[in-house]
């Protein structure tokens, strides 16, 4: 197994609705792992459905094993995505008009009584990431993995292009014990003998990620001199990317909290 660093940057406006506070949809700044590993690895790894009706079309399948589009092809393949986090990032708000449907709101025409300006009724503002921001998350996979070198993501299907740097054997050491892992992670990935002592929580769907987390378990940390020199052998725009040093709990995988 290889670790891999991946540098994503936005080239269009990525929106997904974290939070619906009224009119205004807000997009989180962190970017969640299943949703990653779908625009990662889906067809070569994962089955794409061509068709869904009915209740299996709003049935989320992300652990479901009955389900043909699952996280769980990509534990076959020992392959595991970690959520993003953010490098440097802002958001752009746009206004939109919303459908006049009765399950939304009341349709009016202009100058009925509430609408007594030239605008509709039913409208809704996204806030979105905008163009340019730029993530970090890492991947655990056999080294004859292929990783794309553009995605789509989100609600609009954003282009969103991917460096990666496979990150030498050499470099990295095992641990065991209490540590600070600063980059974002999913609970329900991590493995039974790995403890959260500590973290910030980031509320968003499918399932809240933690933060700032201080753990318990099994470890994986860069060799602070072999990792310098390694960071000195890259072009300075990759080398900036790079965090100073890299934890990460080992034995991570889809659905590990629920086995």
């Amino acid at each position: 197994m290889a670790l891999y660093h991946c540098t994503l940057t936005l080239h269009d406006n990525v929106f997904f609705a974290t939070r619906e506070m009224g009119i205004l949809y807000e997009t989180e700044k962190y970017l969640h792992n299943w949703g990653l590993s779908f625009a990662l690895f889906n067809v070569n790894y994962i089955p794409q459905l061509y068709r869904l009706q009915g209740e299996l079309a709003q049935k989320p399948t992300y652990l479901d094993a009955n389900a043909e589009q699952n996280l769980l092809h990509l534990n076959q393949a020992g392959i595991y995505v970690f959520p993003a986090q953010p490098i440097n990032w802002s958001y752009q708000i746009n206004t939109f008009k919303a459908a006049q449907v009765s399950y939304y709101g009341k349709s009016k025409q202009f100058g009925d009584k509430g609408a007594d300006k030239n605008y509709p009724i039913n409208y809704g503002r996204a806030k979105e990431l905008a163009v340019g921001s730029q993530y970090r998350t890492y991947i655990i996979a056999p080294e004859t993995i292929k990783i794309p070198r553009w995605i789509r993501l989100g609600k609009w299907a954003s282009k969103i292009r991917v460096e990666t740097i496979k990150i030498p054997d050499n470099i990295m050491q095992n641990k065991s014990g209490d540590y600070t892992c600063l980059h974002p992670l999913n609970p329900l990935d991590l493995p039974s003998e790995t403890r959260i002592l500590l973290y910030n929580r980031i509320v968003m769907p499918p399932v809240s990620l933690v933060s700032q987390a201080q753990l318990s378990g099994d470890y994986l940390l860069t060799k602070k001199d072999d990792w310098l020199a390694f960071k000195s052998t890259l072009i300075s725009e990759y080398c900036q990317q790079l965090p100073e040093q890299i934890h990460l709990p080992k034995g991570v995988f889809y659905g590990a909290g629920n086995v």
